[in-house]
């Protein structure tokens, strides 16, 4: 991935999300022809040049200081996670080296303690490309019961949780609002993108999934980040109806994320989480095992 391009597109995306008077900018009710705040604006308000500024945002310039990208940062009004997106793009576009296949992802014996402990909770544990490296029955009957329980044993077979997203329709039907799941998962692999530049697994998913979601086309041009945290969605499951369910997001050492899904105590979505995980659990779960119904295809 071209970090320098991703570098000026980046800052391209959130300059034209701002507005003037967003950052007290005087227009004086004159016609603009360019959405959000223009580039000589920007750079008078990070006190920097209009043309190293504008080499920044058309990836010709790869020494940027720490400095002036706190500046530009602060000029942009960027969130925390935006704000170490923006210097991790700086650090990748002064990176060299070869590209080379990065060794499997495993789950640490940590991590799978953290899994036996929360016990009845659902679980899945993700890679830094989003592959389902592990679940817990619970995490598999709540997230992707249409798949066989051993699928994350494979390193070749393993679920990618963007793909299933995206491209998986029983995924996408358990969301309520699939739209806001789905730009969350695209937020979280623009800041693995900016974590591993030159992880050639992670370019050909983002790849894959360009080229058969015009969904995840268009939100990947928006440059949002995300680096993990709580969100609330209403998934709709086919054995036990609808929940609302918070996921929580823990990161690990190794940067795999530990997503765990709960409900709010004594509620109805507390008691359908509490028969899914029974029936789960017990084996009485009613889940479709065709093979045919597989998740989709990875090359």
């Amino acid at each position: 991935m071209n970090t320098r391009r991703q570098l000026g597109e980046f800052l391209q995306s959130r300059r034209s999300q701002l507005r003037p008077e967003d950052v007290g900018v005087a227009t004086y009710g004159g016609r603009r022809r360019v959405p959000g705040l223009r580039r000589e604006e920007l750079a008078l308000l990070a006190g920097v040049s209009v043309s190293y500024y504008s080499r920044l945002e058309q990836g010709q310039a790869s020494n940027a200081s720490p400095e002036v990208l706190d500046a530009l940062a602060g000029a942009l009004n960027l969130d925390d996670a935006e704000r170490r997106h923006l210097h991790e793009l700086a650090t990748g576009s002064r990176r060299r080296g070869a590209r080379r296949r990065p060794a499997p992802e495993r789950v640490s014996p940590a991590t799978r303690q953290l899994i036996a402990t929360l016990g009845d909770v659902p679980v899945v544990v993700l890679g830094r490309r989003s592959d389902v490296l592990a679940w817990n029955t619970p995490g598999h009957a709540l997230y992707a019961g249409h798949l066989a329980p051993d699928a994350p044993d494979t390193p070749r077979q393993r679920p990618n949780m963007a793909c299933l997203v995206f491209l998986d329709a029983h995924t996408r039907d358990l969301y309520a609002d699939w739209a806001a799941k789905a730009r969350a998962v695209v937020a979280t692999l623009r800041m693995a993108s900016g974590w591993h530049p030159d992880d050639p697994l992670l370019a050909a998913l983002l790849g894959e999934l360009t080229v058969k979601s015009p969904e995840f086309a268009t939100m990947w041009a928006d440059h949002r980040v995300k680096a993990g945290g709580d969100a609330v969605y209403e998934m709709r499951h086919p054995l036990v109806g609808t929940m609302q369910v918070t996921q929580q997001t823990l990161r690990t050492a190794d940067e795999q994320a530990v997503v765990v899904a709960t409900t709010e105590p004594e509620s109805p979505s507390h008691s359908a989480m509490t028969l899914l995980v029974h029936s789960a659990v017990t084996g009485r779960a009613s889940v479709a095992q065709d093979p045919r119904r597989d998740a989709p295809a990875r090359t």
